[in-house]
């Protein structure tokens, strides 16, 4: 089972489950521009029941790992634990530290598009190589195997639902500012996924 493990990959996992990491702590977790999927749900919860998302990721990963397990195989399971495990890991190494830029809060439209690239190329990376750092990645992963969707539409789904529970914690000028970024990241998943593809 493990001889078609990469550690090229396991590597590239570590390094884009910190990418996001670092973005959510320092950009998401701050700005009152919240993520949807289970990256919003994180926040969601630590908001209300102050859970740091470093234990709510993996909890719900590994629900959502079990639903993607036989779809998408014994393989992306182990490179999701990686990436997963990696997430956690790095979230509460940061989560240790002051955030870099206290002001983002001031400048949502910023940290929109700044949140959004952070997700976009952490999640886009993580995909491409084989894991998904969040369960709502597997999910999608899944249900887009499964359906045909592109994949950015079916994270669109997910992230919509998630953004109407933040309105009950996050105004609604800054839920257009969640939007937003929900939009730019799922984009950006789809573009890194087409990457030297055949059309």
């Amino acid at each position: 089972m493990l001889k078609n493990i990469k550690i090229k990959n396991c590597i590239i996992l570590v390094l884009s489950s910190a990418f996001l990491a670092f973005g959510l702590y320092n950009v998401h977790s701050l700005s009152g521009v919240t993520e949807g999927g289970a990256l919003g749900l994180n926040l969601l919860l630590e908001y209300w029941f102050k859970i740091s998302p470093s234990i709510t990721n993996f909890v719900v990963s590994v629900i959502c790992y079990l639903i993607g397990w036989k779809l998408l195989g014994r393989e992306f399971i182990i490179y999701s634990a990686v990436a997963a495990g990696s997430f956690s890991v790095f979230y509460r190494v940061f989560e240790c530290f002051p955030h870099i830029y206290p002001k983002l809060y001031e400048m949502p439209l910023v940290a929109a598009i700044l949140g959004a690239v952070f997700v976009g190329v952490g999640t886009g990376i993580s995909i491409r190589f084989g894991g998904a750092i969040c369960g709502d990645d597997a999910l999608a992963m899944s249900i887009s195997h499964v359906t045909g969707l592109k994949i950015e539409w079916v994270y669109m789904i997910s992230d919509l639902t998630i953004l109407g529970l933040s309105l009950t914690y996050i105004p609604l000028t800054r839920i257009m500012y969640s939007l937003l970024t929900v939009i730019l990241s799922g984009q950006i998943i789809g573009f890194i996924q087409r990457i030297g593809k055949k059309k």
